[in-house]
């Protein structure tokens, strides 16, 4: 979509805002609910209604497990390896990858009546409700099946990832007689999916299907080795160790029944399947009732009968609190989550269950993966390989940072205990310092296409600039003089290793041969969001040690003792950021992206058919490294991240250059774009790309929501409301405001964590109300002092109204492409707008 395609409309021509099917997907402001099941788009349900906590992710599969788009089932970080094989090897290139596995499936309970199969998509099913409750944390699924027999069945199933065990799912199926009796049998199992595959599956729309470098790699060996398996009366037990990496994984399941009839029982167990088969007779008006606890464990390398003892006491303690209250448990981790993460949105309905949504796949993204990271798709599909990007440090940490702190601290850490591995990626590059992979899962680099992958070096400082915001908003001095100063100083010293100066009156320090986050221009020259970031780098890592230095000269001494860290070097990261190359363009009036890219001549996206986006399944890399034309926002993401080192004016007009040139081919542009589009006035602008950017997973709108939910997306919907409309922004250890609530909201309300306490923050059109709800400000120790539209507000427990004139400058104009043709650059030369032609087979004969 380009940029003059932001507004959808319906056939009256008014504008669009809620692109989902009301009569399939009602509203309901706590959960996702489908009333039909449609099989046309299973792929895009499985991953919409998955359940996870951060480290176990369940897709949303029918429980009798047909018919399945691709069963998944996902232990963050549990992955096999592979040698990557390049057409063209060289030297420091990445050489082993990384892949998730699919974990065995526990989801499994099939359903027989009078032997026959249920199959929810062929049967006739005369009622259907599937809900995701996120108010609860549960999937459910109940409907009515009239077999050909013309009996009537109720069924029940229930679905849970615990947030409060992290190693535990748990799954009820109820089978209720209706009308007549029937012979009845479930089958709970444990299936290998991995090297196995089910006969349901929709084998011409498997995940892996088609080009498209954003899916996972199909792996050409068997992957889980059996290694032990077990069974008692009530349990399950099964072991495997990963054939390249040696991950072991332990999974066990421990059954419950309850049942007026009389329910016979019987197991089959073998190194890829087990199962326990309940065979009983339901007369008219009774009911069978399965409870199913699953519990994974996995481990670089614990022996499996380890692992499958922990996975018993996992079992043996929950089952004996009981399945109420694991459902109990998990209500109040959520009751406490959604005090300090919900935004309200009064009088939008349908916005506000879809933005409830972003919040809880952020949840199920972070909420245990504790000391892991969390993935491009969290644990909900395979896509990118069940890899970790940036995108955490730049669009999820954040959201942590302001609702659950200790969240983010835990991803901060994942990323401390890579420093080792960082420091010898730093090395094979030839730098010093640490340089933190592009994409990996066990620290090392998996990026098999350098020039948009190692060549984004702005990961560094990405990571700087997370732990920064975090040790700002908690005032948790104990991480940022422990792990936080190590990670300060090997980015740090990365950067002034990367770069070099360049003489003159004036010296400046130039960073070569980088990508930005704008993946259709690579490996370039001074790429501004890369040098911006980078200064932010170098800035907060002399600010750190000079800071230690003062307060706690034991804690710096030890510092400079254990990273040979020398007062010279120290000094030099200050003058190099104070120094640092910002490119601008005088007769354009722009920041340049990179130290050429106003040489190029732009990509015509207005005159690009609709069915060749995303660019980069259509054209070659180097046809579109050649143009102006952007897959992500990239200056325009510098103005947020560092919007206080721009002028109003700067940023106006880098977004009014950059916006019309930005395909959208990525899902984290669209909230960037959403966020200076609100703070520079495109309000309308800022409104279409929020929606586009809220519905990104819910409506598919990329066509690859069946690979897993785009979590970054989703942290970016909170910033897009948080800092976007709700115009906040922390920088230099302080916390300001300068809202911008769209024209056609009343009322919008978000909580944001500062230095322990909890704020709500509720805005109207003529006034922000602040209040704290939590923390020292309430007990009255210390306000939270902070700014809005500059001026100096101190929040305590009673409300502080701050009125409004107004909600900042009004721009009604929508941008399109086309401005750019005929600019003149500095040289004199003048722009021109084209795209290149398609080259079929009959141009070469």
């Amino acid at each position: 979509m380009t940029a003059a395609n932001h507004i959808t409309t319906s056939p009256s021509g008014k504008r669009r805002t809620d692109p989902l099917d009301r009569s399939r997907f009602p509203v309901d402001p706590w959960a996702l609910v489908e009333t039909r099941l449609d099989p046309q788009d299973l792929g895009v349900t499985e991953t919409l209604f998955a359940v996870g906590n951060g480290y176990l992710g369940l897709r949303g599969n029918p429980e009798e497990g047909r018919d399945a788009f691709v069963h998944g089932t996902f232990v963050n970080g549990f992955h096999e390896t592979w040698p990557i094989r390049h057409a063209e090897d060289a030297f420091g290139f990445a050489k082993v990858g990384q892949t998730i596995i699919n974990a065995p499936d526990t989801k499994l309970m099939k359903l027989y009546v009078d032997d026959e199969p249920f199959i929810v998509a062929s049967a006739d099913v005369e009622s259907y409700d599937r809900r995701l409750d996120m108010h609860r944390g549960v999937l459910s699924r109940e409907l009515v099946w009239r077999t050909p027999a013309g009996k009537r069945l109720r069924v029940r199933s229930e679905r849970m990832v615990s947030f409060t065990e992290r190693h535990l799912a748990l799954m009820s199926l109820e089978v209720e007689m209706l009308t007549g009796d029937a012979a009845v049998t479930v089958s709970s199992q444990i299936l290998n999916r991995q090297d196995g595959e089910d006969e349901y599956e929709v084998g011409s729309e498997a995940m892996g299907a088609g080009f498209d470098p954003r899916k996972s790699a199909a792996m050409d060996h068997e992957v889980l080795l059996p290694q032990a398996q077990e069974s008692t009366e009530q349990r399950l037990a099964l072991g495997w160790r990963a054939a390249n990496s040696g991950m072991t994984l332990g999974v066990a399941v421990h059954h419950t029944v309850s049942s007026e009839a009389e329910v016979s029982t019987s197991r089959v167990v073998e190194e890829d399947l087990a199962k326990q088969v309940h065979t009983l007779r339901l007369a008219e008006g009774q009911t069978f009732r399965l409870e199913k606890w699953a519990s994974y464990h996995s481990s670089t390398g614990v022996p499996v009968p380890e692992l499958l003892d922990r996975c018993h006491r996992t079992l043996d303690r929950t089952v004996a609190e009981g399945y109420t209250a694991a459902v109990d448990a998990q209500q109040e981790w959520l009751d406490d989550f959604w005090a300090n993460a919900d935004i309200e949105i009064d009088g939008q309905p349908a916005t506000q269950q879809a933005t409830r949504y972003a919040l809880f796949a952020l949840a199920q993204a972070a909420g245990r993966a504790d000391r892991d990271g969390v993935p491009a798709k969290g644990v909900t599909g395979s896509g990118y390989e069940g890899h970790y990007f940036w995108d955490t440090e730049a669009y999820v940490v954040p959201f942590l940072t302001y609702t659950m702190p200790h969240l983010a601290r835990n991803a901060l850490n994942f990323r401390a205990r890579m420093l080792p591995m960082a420091r010898r990626r730093a090395r094979d590059l030839a730098l010093d310092g640490a340089l933190f992979p592009w994409r990996t899962i066990n620290g090392e680099e998996a990026s098999a296409y350098y020039a948009a992958g190692t060549a984004q070096y702005h990961i560094d400082a990405d990571i700087a600039y997370a732990l920064a915001q975090y040790v700002d908003a908690t005032g948790d001095t104990d991480f940022a003089q422990r792990d936080g100063i190590d990670m300060l100083v090997g980015t740090a010293r990365m950067w002034v290793d990367l770069g070099f100066w360049r003489g003159g009156p004036t010296p400046s320090f130039h960073i070569h041969g980088v990508t930005g986050p704008d993946e259709y221009t690579t490996v370039v020259d001074n790429n501004l969001f890369t040098n911006v970031m980078a200064r932010f780098n170098l800035e907060r890592a002399h600010r750190a040690v000079r800071e230690m230095q003062e307060s706690d000269p034991a804690a710096h001494a030890a510092v400079v003792d254990r990273l040979q860290l020398g007062e010279d070097e120290v000094q030099l990261w200050a003058r190099a950021a104070e120094a640092m190359y910002i490119p601008w363009d005088d007769t354009v009036g722009v920041h340049p992206q990179d130290e050429h890219f106003l040489e190029r001549e732009v990509w015509d996206l207005a005159a690009t058919p609709a069915d060749q986006h995303p660019l980069l399944l259509h054209f070659h890399p180097l046809v579109i490294y050649r143009y102006q034309v952007l897959k992500q926002a990239d200056v325009v993401l510098a103005l947020f991240l560092q919007g206080h080192r721009f002028t109003d004016e700067e940023k106006r007009a880098d977004f009014e250059y950059y916006d019309p040139i930005t395909t959208g081919d990525s899902t984290l542009s669209g909230v960037v774009q959403s966020i200076i589009a609100a703070e520079v006035g495109y309000h309308r602008m800022a409104m279409d790309y929020f929606l586009r950017s809220l519905y990104v997973d819910l409506a598919d709108a990329h066509a690859n929501t069946v690979d897993g939910m785009h979590i970054a997306s989703a942290g970016g919907t909170w910033s897009t409301l948080v800092c976007g409309f709700g115009g906040m922004r922390a920088h230099s250890g302080a916390l300001h405001f300068a809202p911008r609530l769209p024209a056609e909201w009343d009322r919008l309300t978000f909580r944001v964590q500062w230095r322990g306490s909890r704020l709500r923050c509720t805005l109207t059109q003529d006034a922000l109300e602040l209040t704290a709800e939590t923390g020292p400000a309430v007990a009255g120790h210390e306000e939270v002092v902070l700014t809005v539209r500059g001026e100096e507000v101190r929040v305590g427990a009673e409300p502080v109204r701050v009125p409004l004139p107004d909600q900042g400058p009004r721009i009604d104009t929508m941008l399109t492409f086309g401005a750019h043709e005929g600019i003149r650059r500095a040289d004199g030369s003048r722009m021109s707008a084209s795209i290149p032609e398609e080259v079929g087979l009959d141009d070469h004969v």
